[in-house]
């Protein structure tokens, strides 16, 4: 468990950071930027927990701490034989996400358009989630070409997104609240 008793440390004051193997990067650094980004997309989830049911709640609050293994992930480079055994995001969690997109999606009616992320709270907040998420996930695909990661994170973040956006539409009477885009309106 991790114990944190000083908030500050003043290491970072010159523009570096450490990363889970000890090891230190610029805070600009590709893999820094990834679980930033990540981390974000936490937050976002948390602003979306203030306005969905407790069935979406729960599960939220789940993947809030997944996210956080999967900044863990992150910030450890892949290495073989590390010094110690770093947290991995593990595969399960991706099927996880898929058993939840499917038992969500059963009750929406499918698209006849594209959706605007719009409609109630829940759904807007949801939208906005999904969309760091996206984000999250094209800086860990930039950082998969510059260095090795672990795959279940690619896997989880690109299934999160789908999760989120079948959230937002049953957030949104179960698809019926849904804002369809008119194209040329």
């Amino acid at each position: 468990m991790v114990r944190l008793t000083k908030i500050y440390t003043k290491t970072g004051d010159k523009g570096d950071t450490g990363l889970g193997d000890g090891s230190r990067v610029a805070k600009y650094d590709p893999r820094v930027e990834a679980y930033g980004t990540v981390d974000e997309a936490n937050a976002v989830i948390g602003l979306a927990r203030l306005h969905v049911d407790e069935t979406l709640d729960r599960i939220l609050a789940r993947i809030q701490n997944d996210l956080f293994d999967v900044g863990a992930d992150l910030c450890t480079p892949v290495v073989e034989n590390p010094k110690y055994p770093p947290l991995r995001l593990a595969d399960s969690k991706t099927l996880e996400l898929e058993q939840e997109i499917d038992r969500f999606n059963a009750d929406i009616p499918s698209l006849r358009s594209f959706i605007l992320p719009a409609g109630n709270p829940a759904a807007t907040y949801l939208h906005h989630a999904r969309t760091v998420t996206r984000r999250a996930e094209r800086i860990i695909v930039q950082l998969k070409e510059e260095q090795e990661i672990s795959p279940s994170v690619l896997e989880y973040m690109n299934r999160l997104s789908d999760l989120l956006f079948v959230m937002a539409r049953y957030s949104n009477a179960k698809g019926k609240g849904d804002v369809l885009w008119v194209p040329g309106e």
